[in-house]
């Protein structure tokens, strides 16, 4: 919990950048996640105890600075407004949202690994996220890990867990891979499952859903490095915590 004294003296996400400019290096990166979102706005329609980000800054008083945030694939927070006030967030700060951190973080391995193993992993730990995943289908071999790996948080370190999909008692849903089709070709994604571990089918609205969520994830993916260079903080290289 934070206090009242740190929280009048912490910045507000009005002013502080909403993602990164970190470009992706396959479109899997922005897809599977987005997928994921809009699967899961299919399935709790009805709900709005909860929000999924994609690419967006986590702003959080457990790091190097407030102003600095980590940078999850994906994440899922249950117990906040689904709308903050009824618009769209530009960040998610811990300290705005009562403390809740989120329950979920997803990392999307790619051609240059980004600490998801651990740099990464220590941040969540640190910031108590219940579930880390890490989905790395083409280069889990050469990183000596899992193509998707779940890893729960256990009296403050993450231990690997069995089994895919994984159930997960706080949202009543499984995750893990499954076929299906999108757009005419058959891929591999990842999916929400439901108690009898069947992965959630795309639904049709998602094409056109999917369009709009990623010209919107383009049009504000150079606003977080620009403004850690006005702090003086190099994005591509950030001091160890």
């Amino acid at each position: 919990m934070i206090s009242p004294e740190l929280k009048s003296g912490l910045p507000s996400t009005e002013d502080l950048p909403c993602s990164d400019d970190t470009p992706v290096d396959n479109e899997d990166q922005n897809l599977l996640p987005n997928l994921l979102l809009l699967i899961l706005a299919n399935i709790w329609s009805d709900r709005m105890d909860w929000y999924f980000g994609v690419d967006m800054a986590v702003y959080h008083t457990t790091g190097i600075s407030p102003k600095v945030p980590i940078v999850p694939d994906a994440f899922l927070s249950l117990g906040v407004e689904r709308r903050k006030r009824g618009k769209s967030r530009r960040s998610y700060a811990v300290w705005e949202e009562n403390g809740v951190v989120p329950l979920l973080t997803l990392e999307m391995v790619s051609h240059k690994p980004g600490g998801e193993y651990d740099e990464k992993m220590s941040i969540y730990a640190r910031l108590g996220v219940r579930y880390h995943i890490i989905y790395n289908p083409e280069f889990w071999q050469r990183d000596r890990q899992q193509p998707f790996e779940v890893h729960k948080l256990i009296n403050g370190q993450y231990q690997q867990q069995i089994g895919e999909p994984y159930w997960i008692p706080e949202l009543g849903l499984g995750i893990g891979r499954s076929q299906q089709i999108f757009g005419g070709i058959e891929y591999e994604i990842l999916s929400w499952y439901n108690q009898q571990l069947e992965a959630y089918a795309l639904p049709e609205t998602v094409i056109g859903q999917m369009r709009q969520q990623l010209m919107a994830e383009r049009q504000r993916a150079d606003k977080l490095a620009e403004y850690l260079r006005s702090l003086g903080i190099d994005p591509d290289n950030l001091p160890e915590i």
